[in-house]
């Protein structure tokens, strides 16, 4: 085993969540195929410099649905590395991300926490 390839990520909409993660955060759609005997697609997105993608899933049971915005119990869920922070986080502001708390300096970099479409929290984060 060598890396992590995919995290899935219960969404409620297919066609929503492309539009949050394409559009607002910028990432690119990897894959989008049907999948007819399951009654769901297979979608991948991630950012555009690589590293492990997103897979939507659709919640499709009430248990599931329960865990969409709450993957991670309130805490941050995934981790999104940047190389220039200030123009990150001005860019997903400008997008109407709602951030929970940041920036804030700290001895490995600056971070900022914020929530996706569902309300699951992410860092933004450029280590020094």
């Amino acid at each position: 085993m060598n890396k992590l390839a995919h995290v899935a990520l219960m969404v409620r909409d297919y066609d929503e969540a492309i539009e949050f993660f394409c559009h607002t955060m910028d990432f690119e759609l990897i894959e989008d195929r049907a999948v007819p005997e399951q009654n769901k697609r297979f979608v991948r997105v991630g950012p555009r410099g690589g590293g492990a993608a997103l897979v939507l899933a659709r919640a499709t049971t009430e248990e599931q649905a329960r865990f969409v915005g709450d993957q991670c119990g309130g805490r941050v869920f995934l981790f999104l590395e940047t190389t220039d922070f200030y123009r990150e986080f001005s860019r997903l502001q400008s997008h109407g991300v709602h951030f929970v708390r940041g920036p804030d300096t700290k001895s490995y970099g600056v971070v900022a926490v914020f929530e996706d479409l569902y309300g699951n929290r992410w860092d933004l984060i450029q280590y020094v």
